[in-house]
């Protein structure tokens, strides 16, 4: 597939048609890892760092033991 880019302000964007979006499951919300090796311009979904993993999971856990007491003072 060959593609354009598109003025978008003062920079240039390539749209990706929504059948690859689809298939790679990319939305809006997805970050996506921008590299190249000197000849071509890789765009991919960005995986997640050992980091985030760590902090999610600590996240649904305190969730999960300290739900009720967040909901509260929420309110």
């Amino acid at each position: 597939m060959v593609k354009k880019l598109t003025k978008h302000g003062n920079s240039l964007a390539l749209v990706i048609d929504r059948p690859i979006l689809d298939l790679l499951k990319i939305d809006p919300e997805t970050p996506l890892d921008v590299s190249t090796d000197g000849r071509q311009l890789i765009v991919a979904p960005a995986k997640p760092s050992a980091r985030l993993k760590k902090f999610v999971a600590a996240q649904e856990w305190a969730h999960k033991r300290y739900g009720k007491a967040f909901q509260k003072l929420a309110e």
